[in-house]
């Protein structure tokens, strides 16, 4: 789970999460990687009861509102599936540049690899009443609007304010909280 005073303890709760990709390199322009992330999640909710309250997937990191039992270890491998397949996919299309960058920034511990894909940790932050949970649902939708790529949280299209503006979104959400 990372080197960090920052711990995952009440998996009954919600919690607030930053996957970021090591060094920001921007690993999600594609549409294929971030389908790969997308494919992951859905997976983590139909298989492993994670319930996504709200996400946005930007070209450098995601943020998740999410709860699951034994959320540390689901989050690792959750972070150890999606880098293989990022890995997997950059290799097939020879995607030389990004490799060589998730070869260059790997943390001089991580001699079990050629790449690293994610920063170790995901800076988890517990949700325990109402309005952190909307302050962190508020704080992810509006994160593209913030950056300038949309005018509105739900034109940003890798992101659940889709969901909660009553609009097809790509994953599904659970929006029964608290």
């Amino acid at each position: 789970m990372g080197r960090s005073r920052y711990r995952i303890l009440q998996s009954q709760y919600p919690h607030f999460l930053t996957c970021t990709v090591l060094n920001w390199i921007p690993l999600f322009t594609r549409p294929a990687t971030v389908q790969i992330v997308l494919d992951a999640l859905r997976y983590r909710q139909q298989q492993h009861e994670w319930r996504i309250y709200g996400y946005v997937i930007l070209e450098n990191h995601i943020h998740l509102l999410v709860q699951a039992d034994d959320l540390p270890s689901q989050l690792a491998h959750f972070k150890s599936y999606t880098a293989r397949q990022l890995i997997d996919y950059l290799q097939a299309i020879n995607a030389e540049r990004l490799l060589q960058q998730l070869s260059w920034f790997r943390k001089a511990h991580k001699t079990d690899r050629d790449y690293q894909c994610w920063e170790e940790g995901s800076h988890p932050q517990l949700i325990q009443n109402p309005e952190v949970f909307r302050q962190k649902l508020d704080y992810i939708h509006l994160n593209p609007v913030k950056r300038g790529y949309v005018d509105l949280p739900e034109h940003w299209r890798y992101s659940s304010a889709r969901n909660y503006a009553e609009m097809e979104g790509l994953l599904p959400v659970y929006r029964d909280w608290f």
